[in-house]
């Protein structure tokens, strides 16, 4: 493999380029492929991106959608609706519900220790948004409205009721507890 000042350039290794006739002679042009531009990109940024930054990136290029009560796409996304297409798209699966996906990670991040791509839940667990930056989320509010970042203001402060940092692990796990059959009930019976 070497660096060319363009892009990435692949080489075949000696061993896929020898032959042993001439009518089998390779193209050295077919051993070589170079990347470049957003083919390169592309390459670096599923190298090097964590799922929080993918996911955060989905949320932010949804910014002017429309909410939609019960959207996950398309025509418009509802806030749990947001965070699970965002999610989808870094690689883990979250639930489809707000009160489902606090559920789902054992782990609860407390507000003053929010990072970028956390979950935050307010209301009772009637809202999820996603911190964008310090002081923001990312979130599709409510009907009439767009999917937009927004201040963290004193108001959602007191409505906070916990925040989740997604990760696989944890949405395994809640998925295994969800199919794990109910513990037998005790039966009385009156004579």
């Amino acid at each position: 493999m070497a660096a060319g000042a363009a892009g990435l350039t692949v080489l075949a290794s000696p061993a896929q380029a020898s032959t042993t006739t001439p009518e089998d002679a390779l193209d050295q042009a077919a051993l070589t492929t170079t990347l470049t531009g957003p083919e390169l990109k592309s390459i670096q940024d599923r190298r090097y991106r964590p799922a929080w930054k993918v996911a955060l990136d989905f949320a932010l290029d949804k910014q002017g959608v429309p909410y939609l009560w019960g959207g996950t796409g398309r025509g418009g996304y509802d806030c749990s609706g947001l965070m699970l297409r965002a999610y989808e798209k870094a690689g883990i699966d979250l639930p489809r519900t707000a009160a489902e996906q606090y559920a789902a990670f054992g782990r609860k991040i407390a507000w003053n220790d929010l990072r970028p791509g956390d979950l935050v839940f307010f209301s009772g667990l009637g809202h999820v948004g996603m911190i964008s930056r310090p002081g923001y989320m990312v979130h599709a509010p409510h009907s009439g409205d767009v999917v937009k970042e927004e201040k963290l203001s004193s108001w959602r402060r007191d409505a906070f009721v916990g925040a989740v940092r997604p990760d696989a692990k944890g949405v395994r796990e809640w998925a295994e507890r969800r199919a794990a059959p109910a513990p037998a009930m005790p039966v009385a019976s009156v004579l």
